[in-house]
């Protein structure tokens, strides 16, 4: 149908990164509020949101501790009938797993909607999992965009889908999305809702005989969600009955490489685009009927081919990664489509091979971690028992030239129980290292149990006063309060030390890690400077206001 002149005053089009557009489909969709962890490549998504909410006083934006306080505090606005966004990265979810899979159990009253990105070849990640598997886990609907169109298309119907499954939403990125450009058009937001309580509080108390309930009830509105997906916009069948050797089912961003690649066929396969879950299975079937070898293209893991194993019959032929016809591991690229669709590789120059220097990531120059390790390195002179344990952030790079620091990095906080474990085993001193922002996201239950049992280990925090890998974001608590906290958790003072990272100050730094490397005990140490890049960022932001406001 053509646009209507009303309609057309409605429409905007704008330039945005898919982030940016799962933001403004938030935004778009009357939210309340949105609440986050940063972590890339989802930072954006938030980012966006904190600056809308600078510029208009609303929605409410806040970073959190944790995954999982963000999800939960988000749970706590849509019971309160009112519509949220919580984001993250992958592997944030697995921190946010345990309220997300029993939130598809309460009766989600105002909209939730959790946007994951995902990061195929493990960009700045430590693994590539795929967040469709906790969607599937869950029995809950996952939303799977192509472009940056339906990035915002879909996050906006997301809150009305919650709203009518009662459940919570998923919109899955990966790494390309999220972080590249394309013009979309938006419509007007709608209004936010007005707070309102829950029909019956018993959906939202998971007492084992109420859970029972609620789980029933989640799986007779599969049939339902089964339905939805059947008729989406989302999944689309395109049939070619004349060519039955071959069918092409895409997931996400794999639609935009199979576009690109179909025109080179001699004919034209008949293809079915999943971009909603739960699957279409009957569309699935349908195509299965029609030919006699299926190709599944899926950006992540093989969720889609896996299950179609399970379901299809014998001997229809289905290849995709697990097959071998696609790579198991890294990102689905053209090329790699086209040779699963039996295409010869593009014509290309080659050039001359060029050897390049390596260019490993490095600390900034002038970056405090460097003081930090510095000092470290001289206090562990001799100490051939000695194991360090480290964690997730700008300081893991201390695992490279020239520092060879830190012999462990595995997941957000690790490096604390990992620390009081190699001091149980018998390695003395057993060191974990670990930033400020992971110190609170999930270092200070680990250190807790250190307290509880006065393990034999050094904690060193190093405390730069930022997220500082994922562009500076504030922490959760400024620095002022982490030796109070430190302390308020049973670490004796004496044992509890802050010190300033600074090259003047090595000796004083790597004399005091020695004495406590060479105690008994548990002891913490502060290695205390802010960020220089996120300094100079906030430097030049107030510099700006200061012309801003004298003009």
């Amino acid at each position: 149908m053509p646009t209507t002149i009303e309609e057309k005053k409605t429409v905007t089009r704008e330039v945005l990164l898919g982030d940016e557009a799962v933001a403004r489909g938030a935004l778009h969709a009357g939210i309340t509020a949105a609440y986050a962890y940063p972590g890339t490549p989802a930072t954006e998504i938030h980012e966006c949101l904190l600056q809308h909410a600078e510029r208009h006083g609303k929605p409410r934006v806040a970073w959190c501790a944790n995954e999982k306080t963000a999800y939960e505090t988000a749970l706590g606005v849509s019971m309160a009938g009112r519509r949220v966004l919580v984001d993250m990265k992958h592997v944030g979810l697995n921190v946010a797993a345990d309220p997300f899979i029993n939130s598809a159990i309460v009766a989600i009253h105002g909209g939730l909607v959790v946007a994951v990105a995902d990061d195929p070849g493990m960009h700045s990640s430590q693994n590539e999992q795929d967040s469709r598997f906790y969607a599937d886990f869950a029995r809950t609907i996952c939303l799977e965009p192509a472009d940056q169109q339906e990035a915002y298309a879909m996050t906006r119907e997301a809150f009305a889908l919650s709203e009518r499954f009662q459940v919570p939403v998923m919109v899955r990125l990966v790494t390309r999305l999220a972080h590249s450009r394309a013009v979309l058009e938006t419509q007007a937001a709608e209004k936010e809702r007005p707070a309102s309580k829950v029909a019956d509080p018993r959906a939202w108390t998971l007492l084992p005989g109420n859970a029972r309930r609620q789980w029933d009830d989640l799986l007779a509105r599969q049939e339902e969600m089964q339905a939805w997906t059947a008729g989406s916009p989302y999944n689309t069948l395109d049939l070619n009955p004349d060519f039955t050797e071959l069918g092409i089912i895409t997931t996400g961003v794999a639609r935009n490489y199979y576009l690109e690649n179909v025109g080179d066929m001699a004919v034209r396969p008949s293809h079915l685009h999943i971009g909603a879950y739960p699957m279409p299975m009957e569309m699935i079937q349908t195509l299965a009927a029609q030919v006699k070898r299926i190709v599944v293209l899926e950006e992540g893991y093989p969720l889609v081919e896996r299950i179609l194993r399970g379901v299809l019959p014998m001997p229809l032929e289905v290849q995709g990664k697990e097959s071998g016809h696609v790579p198991l591991s890294g990102e689905l690229t053209p090329e790699i489509a086209r040779r699963a669709m039996g295409l010869p590789v593009r014509e290309h120059l080659e050039s001359e091979a060029v050897q390049l220097p390596g260019r490993p990531p490095q600390l900034c120059p002038g970056c405090p971690h460097q003081d930090s390790y510095g000092a470290m390195a001289i206090a562990l002179e001799g100490m051939d028992q000695a194991m360090v344990a480290s964690d997730i952030g700008c300081y893991t790079l201390g695992a490279l030239p020239p520092y060879r620091a830190i012999e462990s990095t595995v997941c957000m906080g690790a490096s604390v129980g990992m620390a009081r474990g190699a001091g149980e085993a018998g390695f003395h001193p057993a060191v974990g290292v670990i930033g400020d922002s992971t110190f609170l996201h999930s270092g200070v239950t680990p250190l807790m149990d250190a307290v509880s049992c006065q393990a034999d280990m050094t904690l060193i925090i190093m405390d730069n006063g930022t997220v500082g890998m994922t562009g500076g974001q504030p922490t959760i608590l400024p620095s002022s309060r982490l030796e109070k906290l430190i302390l308020g958790l049973g670490v004796e003072p004496e044992h509890c030390h802050v010190l300033h990272a600074h090259p003047r100050k090595l000796s004083e730094m790597a004399a005091v890690m020695r004495t406590e490397f060479q105690y008994h005990g548990l002891s913490v140490i502060i290695c205390a400077r802010p960020c220089i890049e996120t300094a100079r960022k906030m430097k030049k932001q107030k510099d700006a206001k200061q012309a801003k406001d004298a003009r």
